[in-house]
C-alpha cells in the first residue's frame, strides 16, 4: 500500500507519507489508536506533532496495522524468563526491499561481496530479524563462500585468509563477543573486509564502551573498515555508522530525541534524550516508536547512540555506549 515510502526524495515527500501513515495507522491499529487517544494526540499537522508508542508495547500488545495474519513474526533476544518483543511482520516483502535498498545505497551491489555471519545464539533461535537480514544478505550475494558460522571460528579464519588471498571483498556481520573471541584467536590483515558490528555482549563477556571495541578490532583486523549497525526487533530498517560512531538512516527512516523528563517534548539538534524513531517501512505495524535508547540527533539526520534508560531491558543488540 505505502511501497511509495521507499521511493522518498525530499524532506516534503517524507513528511506527506508521514502524515498520511500516521492516519492509516490511527485508523487501522488498535493499540496506537487508543494510545493516542490517551494522550491526547490524534490531528498532528507537522512530523513533529506526531505522537510515539513506547517500544514496551511490543512486548505487551499486538501491534498490527489491519487485521491481516502475520507472514512471519520476529521475536527480540532476551534472558532466562525475561519477556521479549514480537514484531507480527504481514508482508516480508516490505522487509526484503528495506534491506536490498539499504544495503544497495550502503554498500553497492550485493554480488561484490562475500558476506560472511557470524551470529552464534541468534542462530539457536526461531524469529531472528537479524538472521533474516544476514540470510537475505547470503543469499544476494552469491557467492560460494558467503554462509553463517556458529561457533566454528576456526573455519571462519581460514576463509577470510583465503579472500584476502584472492583479493576478494568482504563483508562480515557478527555480535561483539564473536568478533572478540575472532579478534583474539585470529588476528589477521584483512583489506578489502568490512566488518560490521551489530552490538550484544549478552553477558557473554565484561560490556566495553563503543570505542574499546572498535580499538581492539582495528588493531586486530588491520586495514579492514570497522563499522556499526543499529537495528532492532521492532523496526524494518537499519543505520549504519561507517565510523563505527555516528550512523545514518534510508530515506525513509528519521531519528529525533525527546526529553527524558517530557517524553512529549522533542529537543533541539545535538541534545540528548531518549531516542524516538520514525520507521516508514513499518506501515504495517507502527511506524512512530520510542525507543528505550539514550542519544543525539543531528540536523544533517545522523545520530549517535550513548546508552540506554537506566530502567530498561538488557537486549540483545546495541548494549554498549559511546564515551
Amino acid at each position: 500500500m505505502f511501497q511509495s515510502v521507499f521511493n522518498i526524495t525530499s524532506s516534503s515527500n517524507f513528511e506527506d507519507l508521514a502524515l498520511a501513515i500516521f492516519k492509516y495507522q490511527l485508523d487501522h491499529n488498535t493499540v496506537y489508536n487508543q494510545y493516542c487517544h490517551l494522550i491526547d494526540r490524534t490531528t498532528p499537522q507537522t512530523v513533529d506533532e506526531i505522537p510515539y508508542l513506547p517500544i514496551s508495547f511490543f512486548k505487551s500488545h499486538q501491534i498490527v496495522t489491519n487485521s491481516h495474519k502475520p507472514q512471519i513474526t520476529f521475536t527480540s533476544s532476551g534472558t532466562t524468563g525475561m519477556s521479549t518483543s514480537k514484531h507480527h511482520v504481514l508482508d516480508t516483502s516490505v522487509y526484503d526491499l528495506s534491506l536490498d535498498k539499504s544495503f544497495r545505497t550502503t554498500y553497492g551491489d550485493h554480488q561484490d561481496y562475500a558476506v560472511l555471519a557470524l551470529l552464534p545464539h541468534y542462530l539457536e533461535r526461531t524469529g531472528s530479524s537479524l538472521v533474516y537480514m544476514a540470510q537475505r544478505w547470503i543469499q544476494k550475494s552469491s557467492h560460494p563462500s558467503s554462509g553463517f558460522y556458529l561457533n566454528n571460528i576456526d573455519e571462519l579464519a581460514q576463509v577470510l585468509k583465503t579472500l584476502r588471498q584472492q583479493h576478494q571483498k568482504v563483508i562480515l556481520i557478527g555480535v561483539t563477543f564473536a568478533l572478540l573471541q575472532l579478534a583474539e584467536k585470529f588476528p589477521q590483515e584483512l583489506p578489502q573486509t568490512i566488518i560490521i558490528e551489530t552490538g550484544g555482549m549478552k553477558g557473554m563477556r565484561k560490556e566495553i564502551i563503543k570505542q574499546e571495541l572498535h580499538d581492539i578490532l582495528n588493531n586486530a583486523f588491520a586495514k579492514a573498515s570497522i563499522q556499526s549497525e543499529y537495528g532492532m526487533t521492532e523496526l524494518l530498517s537499519q543505520a549504519y555508522a561507517s565510523d563505527g560512531i555516528t550512523f545514518t538512516t534510508p530515506p525513509w527512516m528519521k531519528v529525533s530525541t525527546r526529553d527524558t523528563n517530557d517524553p512529549l517534548s522533542l529537543l533541539q539538534s545535538s541534545k540528548t534524550g531518549g531516542l524516538n524513531i520514525i520507521d516508514l517501512a513499518n506501515y504495517n505495524s507502527c511506524s512512530f516508536i520510542a525507543t528505550q535508547d539514550l542519544g543525539k540527533a543531528f540536523s544533517d539526520g545522523s545520530f549517535q547512540v550513548l546508552g540506554r534508560f537506566d530502567q530498561s531491558d538488557i537486549r540483545g543488540c546495541n548494549l554498549m555506549a559511546v564515551e
